[in-house]
């Protein structure tokens, strides 16, 4: 099958996106559109697949995101900010409701971040302690910046917002550890049976900077959910207070946060388009082949890496 796609990325968090409204396929069919897109030896790459569907109970725009190994996440954040760039224009609005699994968000078009930098908020949440739903079986109800013995001696914080963050902070970000857990998480162990996002957060004076080990994707430059749950556990242990406004920064650039006392979690930050284009894929191989490359926006990517390099 030729499918169209726009690459895009939220905080160097990059993903080819599809604008699957009128398109009929199964879960089975997505997965593999999935792993042929976003294999980084494929002709396009990416941290994921991004679909763009028509909205329900209310709200504007529909939104799915799969990890490149074909696994679905409840959420992707940085994803999201593109998903709602592509339904304004497509909609003609300025600001939507969008549904994900199990839950929902608000958008809407921001100021930008730096000149040339579209810019979208987004609210999430509530963050939810709950550690049983996810399940994360270590015989309590939650788990606030205390051990998990399964992983050594850190202190982490359980979030789910909606999908699964274990966060610790730490002075300094050693990544081999980092690596290490996440891998041990990424092995679905009876305890973490659907696995978890691993990040490391170390304090900064304007916020935090983050670390994330994603599920399904691995070491990843930026994961926007780990931001927001980084965000809350931060609020949520006192080391940054709710209603203040953060820079959270990671390897592909940088958000704003905001945590509330009520759990929800406001990012604002880039939703950048790279460029355009059209492939055929194998569902029964999960490969693509015959990339051309239809429309490009180096103003826009030019524009970003201007944010990077400050």
């Amino acid at each position: 099958m030729r499918l169209s796609f726009t690459k895009c990325h939220g905080s160097g968090n990059d993903f080819p996106m599809v604008d699957a409204r009128g398109l009929d396929l199964s879960d089975a069919d997505w997965s593999a559109v999935a792993r042929a897109l976003a294999d980084r030896a494929g002709p396009v790459g990416g941290d994921g697949l991004l679909l763009m569907l028509d909205g329900r109970d209310g709200d504007a725009i529909g939104y799915r995101m799969f990890n490149p190994d074909g696994s679905e996440a409840e959420t992707c954040l940085n994803g999201l900010r593109c998903v709602a760039r592509a339904g304004f224009a497509a909609l003609g609005v300025e600001a939507a409701g969008v549904r994900l699994i199990g839950s929902r968000a608000d958008v809407a078009h921001a100021p930008p971040l730096a000149p040339g930098v579209f810019t979208v908020r987004e609210r999430a949440g509530p963050a939810s302690l709950d550690i049983a739903a996810w399940p994360l079986r270590i015989g309590a109800e939650r788990l606030v910046d205390d051990a998990l013995p399964p992983l050594g001696g850190l202190r982490f914080t359980a979030i789910a917002i909606p999908n699964p963050h274990l966060i610790a902070f730490v002075e300094s970000i050693d990544e081999t550890e980092l690596v290490r857990i996440g891998r041990l998480c990424e092995a679905a162990p009876d305890w973490l049976p659907r696995r978890a996002n691993v990040s490391f957060a170390v304090m900064e004076a304007e916020g935090l900077f983050v670390r994330t080990f994603e599920r399904g994707v691995g070491l990843t430059d930026s994961c926007g959910s780990a931001m927001a749950a980084s965000t809350y556990a931060a609020c949520l242990t006192g080391r940054w207070a709710y209603d203040r406004s953060a820079i959270l920064r990671n390897r592909g650039g940088l958000v704003r946060a905001v945590a509330d006392a009520d759990a929800m979690v406001t990012i604002e930050g880039n939703a950048t388009f790279e460029w355009e284009g059209e492939v055929t894929v194998d569902l029964a191989t999960a490969t693509a082949t015959d990339l051309t490359v239809t429309k490009r926006y180096p103003e826009e990517v030019a524009a970003w890496e201007a944010v990077r390099a400050a």
